[in-house]
């Protein structure tokens, strides 16, 4: 099972030389997964291929990676270009900010790439600022906002939702409004709180999201919350997202480079085996390789 054919969903790629990456090339950030100096310089294709030589990771979905929010179709032409050349990233998710008013004429210029599947704008919303990535709590539920979310169905993309499990009540009313909108939770819905109460109420919330039929869930990103992570201690939150989501629904990813600060590419994905060791083949196959490949149109 060593071999198992691995879609990577959720890795991120950037050139500090040609693309204009504010957090990466500005001045530091207080964020959620702490100093993230060690990769503030370049990660191109060669070093993503580097990382993954050890396992069987066949197609991959590259996510906008907070790029010039100005201009965020440069960063999907530029990975175009990359995939064009080296075959990957299959999948593309690009951003887009749903409020704002030339939102459509953005969309459209990413669908003139051929991998764009999905568009991605972080919610992220929480009390203490260093986890915050927005600055209105209920986006989400905003007027303008969400005609901008509705354009998604006529350009056939998906929608990546990263959010805390404070926000998911609101996410499960944007998911029954648009049924036909494909959505996939990011990074397990950062369980970034660790406090008993707030596992408990992460729990809750990932099981009213898994309510709405059309969310998936991206297991990644539990990094960000315990930065020191072992396969035990992260084990309770794969389980409960596959619990809550079912495996047809679920999803591994490396969140690349960014978790790439706490792990190496081989200990999440070999995590990811070893807390499944004992499902069956045809439920490992739906989590490693064809339940992305479904979502993503791969």
């Amino acid at each position: 099972m060593d071999n198992l054919p691995i879609i990577d969903p959720h890795h991120h790629l950037f050139d500090l030389k040609t693309g204009n990456y504010p957090w990466l090339q500005g001045p530091m950030l207080e964020r959620v997964f702490g100093d993230y100096s060690a990769i503030r310089k370049d990660y191109l294709i060669d070093d993503f291929l580097a990382d993954i030589k050890n396992q069987n990771v066949v197609k991959t979905v590259h996510l906008q990676v907070e790029y010039d929010h100005n201009d965020p179709v440069a960063e999907t032409r530029w990975l175009q270009g990359v995939a064009d050349k080296h075959g990957y990233p299959h999948g593309i998710v690009g951003f887009a900010d749903l409020s704002a008013p030339d939102v459509q004429s953005v969309i459209e210029a990413h669908c003139e790439f051929p991998n764009v599947r999905g568009i991605r704008q972080c919610l992220n919303f929480h009390r203490d600022p260093v986890k915050t990535f927005i600055d209105n709590p209920h986006l989400i539920s905003d007027g303008q906002w969400r005609r901008g979310y509705a354009l998604l169905k006529r350009y056939d993309l998906s929608f990546d939702l990263q959010l805390y499990y404070t926000q998911m009540e609101e996410a499960v009313a944007l998911a029954r409004e648009f049924p036909d909108t494909p959505i996939v939770l990011n990074h397990t819905g950062m369980p970034v709180d660790r406090t008993p109460g707030e596992i408990e109420g992460w729990k809750k919330a990932m099981k009213l999201l898994a309510s709405a039929p059309n969310v998936s869930c991206k297991i990644s990103g539990l990094g960000m919350g315990d930065w020191k992570w072992t396969v035990d201690s992260i084990r309770p939150y794969v389980l409960h997202a596959i619990e809550a989501f079912g495996v047809e629904r679920c999803m591994f990813a490396s969140n690349f480079p960014v978790d790439k600060l706490f792990s190496s590419y081989d200990a999440v994905f070999n995590a990811f085996k070893a807390i499944t060791k004992d499902f069956s083949a045809q439920e490992r196959r739906a989590l490693f390789h064809d339940n992305a490949e479904r979502v993503y149109r791969l």
